[in-house]
């Protein structure tokens, strides 16, 4: 792995896939470890590869089809959160924390996010891991959501202030 200082990487109009920013435990996955993969062209691929990240390959379901490069992404709150915003017809939301596993079921029309390399050496094996920095994603909302959208939510106007009960 080259010394020199990694910069940043902004990709924009990529598929995910792999989706699990809750974090939940699975096969693939310790409990906590919240993560998704960005599928990549060839030769975006290829560049990162050289540059140190750590490109892999999904082998094809068809034999006449190319492995698809992707990349895992770690999405960590620890220290500087990142920066993840959903976009839908009535605009933008800016999830934190506490509201981003939504993304795991949303169907994402495209994504544009930008990776913050984290360069590694343990046991004179060394990479580079992907943290999210920043992800802007478009969402498709079916028919009734983009009808109802408008439609104040009444959980919301029903809270009650501390004053209110004063006499």
């Amino acid at each position: 792995m080259a010394d020199k200082q990694m910069q940043s990487a902004t990709l924009e109009d990529v598929r995910i896939a792999f989706r699990n920013f809750s974090g939940k435990e699975g096969k693939y996955n310790r409990a906590g470890d919240r993560n998704f993969c960005v599928l990549l062209p060839d030769e975006i691929a290829g560049q990162m590869a050289l540059d140190g990240w750590n490109i892999r390959h999904l082998q094809p379901r068809d034999e006449e089809d190319a492995p698809q490069a992707y990349m895992q992404v770690a999405v960590n709150y620890n220290g500087r959160p990142p920066r993840v915003v959903m976009i839908t017809s009535r605009g933008k939301t800016n999830l934190d924390e506490s509201m981003v596993d939504i993304l795991d079921w949303a169907e994402v029309v495209k994504a544009d996010v930008i990776l913050r390399p984290y360069q590694w050496e343990v046991n004179g094996k060394s990479g580079v891991k992907a943290y999210l920095q920043s992800i802007y994603v478009t969402i498709e909302e079916d028919d009734l959501e983009r009808k109802y959208g408008d439609v104040p939510d009444s959980a919301a106007s029903s809270v009650v202030e501390p004053d209110e009960f004063e006499e």
